[in-house]
Formats: structure tokens, C-alpha cells, sequence
């Protein structure tokens, strides 16, 4: 049965239901109602599938979070006994759930070491919010109440939520919201081609980026610094993949001053990198304080979120801390941690954060890496199971195409026509496709892009752009 044939599905009512109901995420309403929502009924393995029957490959798993695919039956599975068991309690009242704790006690064998500790959210959002209650609480208890100040970078993404919004460096964000709160400040992004220095090598521009936190540090004065946070890998900043001398000289940095070292591993944790954690990776050791976690814990088929807690700030919190005034009505939500604890159990035993390490990344890698020969493509880049690329107007120059254009957008529209997901953000196309894809996976991924590059270059040509 097709998609479309499912009785008593309609599409243009409920697209008709969308347009007078829904307000989406980040979305210009009047221009989506205008040409009517995508309507997706149905996933499998690394494809879903539209209500006009179109098979598209998910080169974004979902929203950089479907880590094992669609359709999963121990997934659904360990979700329905849950729900028939015990559908819903909460942790307050001085009470537990088994999923909860068992989870709980999870997630530290997979964990860098130092964490035995977690403090649970339903969302990425929520966990960096949480990390703002935790850093300033840390340092209230530590007797050093005036270190107060996260130091962030621009461009990068650290949920929507008001703390959350206000520690991501996004300039559109801030603007609607009066933001960022007090207390949080930005650097610039280690992004070479924004900004590079002519002739400079990558290593050293890694170096020099990162200290630019230490010049933060001295010009805020280092005893009101709390914490520094970012992404391994900054994902929707464009997946911008800092020179590995980067985290290094964070981490020195970190140190020097004891500061807190805050990993957002919303996406780049649970495998995305070919390591548990994106701080695992040989291109990044980093040693974080905390760590920031959601999306790929479920392969997010439940929302559920949290903060790994070091022992450096757990200790105090727990020894020193009385009541942590902070939670959630659904925080330790026990279907939510028993989809991820069946999660994480089917990734240890099929090995998957070990095959994308020795197989799947590599092969993604090379694979991505042939498109560079594409006119429009320059700076292909990739780490684990996230890729992007730049479009160029003229590669030879690096000169770029004006923003006001939307090429990028032009090419993701393309790629939907052609049956893969892969999202712009501004010049860059980037993709974070599941982790259990295949190599005919890959190849089949990779020639719907390049068809829908031809297409965007034939576009912009039939316009007088090029």
C-alpha cells in the first residue's frame, strides 16, 4: 500500500488543517501557507516517504537525531511495555522510576570518565538551560558567586528557549527576543573561511581562534567567568568542523583560568562522530565538566534530554548543595528512558558507533568528497556522520553568491525534488544522515545530490545568475 492510499487520508485537508492551525518552528507562516506544507506519513530504515508517495532518502536524520533509522520495532516495542506498565510518574516527591534509574546508571558506562551523574530534560533546550542553573549554582557553593558570565561563540546553536537562545550565537534569534539574557557573552566561530586570515594554515588558525576565549577571559575579568560552551561540532551553524588544534587550546585555556568546560552534544553524542561522545573524538579531546545531551539518546522516537555531570560539580552539588531548585514535570519521563535505554542497548550490541568509526564515516567521507568537482562546490568537509560543503559563484576566486539570492535554498528545494533531505544554511549544504545507512545507501544519497546541484546550476544559469 502506498502512502497515499492509506483510507481516508487526505492531503489537501490536512495541509487546509496546517495553514489555519499550526504555527511551525522557525518558519515564515504566510510563505508556507502560501504553497502548503510537505506532509510526511511514513518512515523506514533511512527513507520516508510523503503524501504524494515520494520516497526521499533522510540525509538529516530527521533533525539530526534519528541515529538508527525508522521503524525499529524493539524501539516501539520497549515504548508499548512501558506505556502498559507505567505510562507517566514523576522524580519529585522524593521518588524514582526503574527506567529512569536504570538509565541513569546507563549512561555513565558509555560516558567519558568522570560522569556517574545525570540530571534529565525532555529537550536540548531544556539541558542548556539546566547547564546555566548548574554552572552559576556550582559557583555560588564554590564560595564565588560573581562568576556568573557563560563565555559562547556566534553562530552557534544551543537551543530556543531563552537561556538556551541566548547562549547560541544566532543573530535572528537574539534580535526577536531582546536577547541574550545577562551574563553571556560570544566570541567569533572557528569558521576559516569567515575568519581566516590570508595564507594562514588551518593549524594555525585553530590556535588562534581558540584564543580568542582567553581574550575574553582577561578582558572580562576571569574571576566573573563561569563557564565556556560549545558544540564539538557546530551543527546548525552549518556543520563547521574546527583545525584539530582547536580543543586542545580550549581545554589549556580552560584550564589556566578554571573555568568550566561546557560540551553541547545535542548532536554531535550518541555516535554521531564514530564516538559515543563528540568529545571522544581524536579530532577533538576536550574534557568537558558537563555534557549536554538529547536528540540521538531515543534516535528520537521520544523526546528526552539531560546533562551528564562531572564529578567536579556533582560532589559539590550533592555534598554541599541542599535542595538544586530546578526540573521538570516530565524530567526522568519513564517511557522516554525505556526507548532509550533499548537505544542504547541495540547500539552496543550491533556494534554501530564502532562501524561508523572503522566503516561508515570513512566511506561517507570519500564518497562526499567526490562532489567537490562539482562547479558550484568548494570546502567539502566531513567528521563521523556529518558532512557539509560551500557553494560557490566562482570556486576559483572563493568569491560567494549574494545572500539575498538564496542559493542555498534553491539547492534544498532541488534536493527534495530529487528525493534527499540535505538543509542549507546560508552558503553551506549540509547533511547528518543516519547512522545505520549502507553503502548503496550512501552511493544512491550521493547521486541524488549531485543531480540536484546540476539542477540548481542549471537554475541559476537559465536565470542570469551565473
Amino acid at each position: 500500500m502506498k502512502p497515499n492510499d492509506l483510507p481516508g487520508f487526505d492531503t489537501a485537508a490536512l495541509r487546509a488543517k496546517d495553514a489555519a492551525h499550526h504555527l511551525h518552528p522557525f518558519t515564515d507562516t504566510q510563505s508556507l501557507n502560501a504553497s502548503g506544507a510537505r506532509v510526511i506519513v511514513r518512515g523506514e530504515g533511512v527513507r520516508i516517504w510523503d503524501s504524494d508517495g515520494n520516497e526521499i532518502i533522510d540525509g538529516m536524520s530527521g533533525l539530526w537525531c534519528v541515529n538508527l533509522g525508522y521503524s525499529r520495532q524493539d524501539l516501539i516495542d520497549a515504548a508499548t511495555r512501558q506505556m502498559q506498565t507505567l505510562p507517566f510518574y514523576n522524580a519529585f516527591f522524593k521518588t524514582t522510576t526503574a527506567p529512569a534509574t536504570e538509565l541513569a546508571a546507563l549512561l555513565p558506562q558509555i560516558a567519558p570518565p568522570g560522569f556517574q551523574h545525570v540530571f534529565f530534560t525532555n529537550s536540548g533546550s531544556e539541558g542548556n538551560d539546566t547547564v546555566i542553573r548548574l554552572v552559576r549554582r556550582y559557583w555560588d557553593l564554590m564560595g564565588q558567586p560573581q562568576r556568573k558570565t557563560i563565555i559562547s561563540r556566534h553562530n552557534a546553536y544551543h537551543g530556543s528557549t531563552l537561556g538556551g537562545a541566548s547562549l547560541g550565537g544566532m543573530g535572528g534569534m537574539h534580535e526577536q527576543g531582546d536577547l541574550p539574557i545577562p551574563g553571556i557573552v560570544h566570541i567569533d566561530q572557528p569558521y576559516q573561511l569567515q575568519n581566516g586570515l590570508p595564507g594562514e594554515s588551518e593549524h594555525d588558525f585553530g590556535l588562534r581562534a581558540a584564543r580568542w576565549l582567553e581574550d575574553k577571559i582577561v578582558e572580562l575579568g576571569a574571576d566573573k567567568v563561569a563557564a565556556f560552551i560549545g558544540e564539538p561540532v557546530q551543527g546548525a551553524g552549518g556543520v563547521i568542523i574546527p583545525p584539530a588544534s582547536y580543543w586542545p587550546e580550549i581545554q589549556r585555556i580552560c584550564d589556566k583560568y578554571g573555568i568550566l568546560l561546557v560540551s553541547d552534544e545535542v548532536i554531535c553524542g550518541f555516535g554521531r562522530l564514530g564516538t559515543w561522545f563528540g568529545c571522544q573524538h581524536p579530532h577533538i579531546g576536550s574534557r568537558p565538566d558537563l555534557i549536554t545531551f538529547a536528540k540521538g539518546v531515543t534516535s528520537g522516537y521520544l523526546p528526552l534530554g539531560g546533562v551528564l555531570v562531572g564529578d567536579r560539580i556533582a560532589k559539590v552539588l550533592i555534598e554541599q548543595g541542599g535542595d538544586f531548585n530546578h526540573g521538570f514535570t516530565y524530567s526522568g519521563h519513564p517511557t522516554c528512558c525505556a526507548v532509550a535505554i533499548a537505544n542504547v542497548q541495540a547500539m552496543r550490541a550491533e556494534g554501530v558507533v564502532e562501524r561508523v568509526a572503522a566503516d561508515t564515516a570513512p566511506y561517507l567521507a570519500a564518497q562526499f568528497a567526490t562532489l567537490a568537482d562539482h562547479p558550484l562546490v568548494g570546502d567539502v568537509q566531513s567528521l563521523g556522520m556529518v558532512a557539509g560543503l560551500v557553494l560557490y559563484k566562482d570556486k576559483a576566486t572563493r568569491t560567494l553568491f549574494p545572500a539575498e539570492l538564496g542559493v542555498g535554498y534553491r539547492c534544498r528545494d532541488n534536493c527534495f525534488k530529487n528525493g534527499v533531505v540535505m538543509r542549507a544554511v546560508e552558503e553551506r549544504m549540509i547533511i547528518a544522515p543516519p547512522l545505520v545507512m549502507s553503502h548503496d545507501d550512501i552511493d544512491e544519497m550521493i547521486r541524488r545530490i549531485r543531480r540536484s546541484l546540476d539542477d540548481t546550476l542549471a537554475g541559476l544559469r537559465a536565470d542570469g545568475l551565473l
